[in-house]
């Protein structure tokens, strides 16, 4: 199997309005076996979150590394490993990123001197501290054998092939403009994951990672599927490097006719 991930983040339309930075992250590394993990976060951007750039930005690293630890530990026994994300996924591995994420982002406060808000006995109130870093997360763990997806808060994790255009994760839509955070206490079981096999009749396939900036910039879920679909044979026509090198003019298009949130997206095109 090959797997080619391409990816950008765009300021949004209305954050250049406001001058205010984009929240998003995204990061991807690739191994040699042809397993790859894509992490992408949504900062909150409140006046709540003044750090949440820096939260997003810890969100895709602490993915990437207890991901990536795992890879190391199981790279020659992927059905070992399958069974064991399977059967913590929603617990062990979320706690772990939750507990990683917030040990992270107190050292990172503590770091840039920034003053420690007190509770009313006087103590560091760090649930106040993960607060002013707010995020999402979303990752995908892509192996030759399955692809294991982690959603966190709000976003799109999406499978498009010749055949269809559906949801990896069927993420939370009960919540309105609100969304699942990284800073809320116990933020790990919000989390939901799925294990997805990969087989020789998928090829070839794309999985796509993206902020909720791209999804509400379209005005229901077939738009956005038929978004997808695009990008899936863009990618299959013209190759993932002539399309990354489009793809930053594109989502700031979509910002501006669309939502005006900041928008990221992680392509990973999967072939024989």
């Amino acid at each position: 199997m090959n797997c080619t991930v391409i990816g950008k983040s765009v300021q949004g339309a209305s954050h250049i309005v406001h001058n205010t930075e984009c929240q998003d992250s995204y990061r991807q590394i690739q191994f040699d076996d042809g397993c790859a993990i894509v992490a992408v976060a949504d900062g909150h951007g409140s006046s709540s979150c003044p750090f949440s750039k820096s939260g997003s930005t810890i969100a895709v690293n602490t993915f990437i590394h207890i991901i990536s630890e795992l890879h190391d530990l199981y790279a020659d026994k992927l059905d070992a490993l399958s069974t064991y994300l399977n059967r913590e996924g929603e617990v062990k591995i979320a706690q772990t990123i939750d507990l990683e994420w917030k040990k992270r982002v107190l050292k990172a406060h503590s770091n840039a001197k920034r003053d420690f808000p007190l509770d009313e006995d006087g103590n560091r109130n760090k649930e106040a501290v993960y607060k002013m870093y707010g995020s999402t997360l979303l990752g995908a763990f892509i192996t030759p054998e399955f692809v294991f997806a982690f959603q966190l808060g709000d976003g799109d994790i999406m499978f498009v092939n010749d055949t269809y255009c559906e949801p990896v994760i069927e993420g939370d839509k009960i919540l309105g403009v609100e969304t699942h955070s990284l800073s809320k206490n116990q933020a790990w079981k919000t989390t939901i994951t799925t294990i997805r096999r990969i087989d020789d009749n998928m090829f070839p396939c794309l999985f796509m990672l993206s902020t909720d900036g791209l999804s509400n910039s379209y005005i229901n879920d077939v738009e956005f599927k038929k978004t997808c679909t695009d990008y899936y044979n863009l990618i299959k026509e013209y190759g993932a490097t002539r399309i990354s090198k489009q793809l930053k003019d594109w989502l700031s298009d979509t910002s501006r006719e669309g939502c005006g949130d900041d928008i990221t997206a992680v392509f990973a095109y999967l072939t024989q």
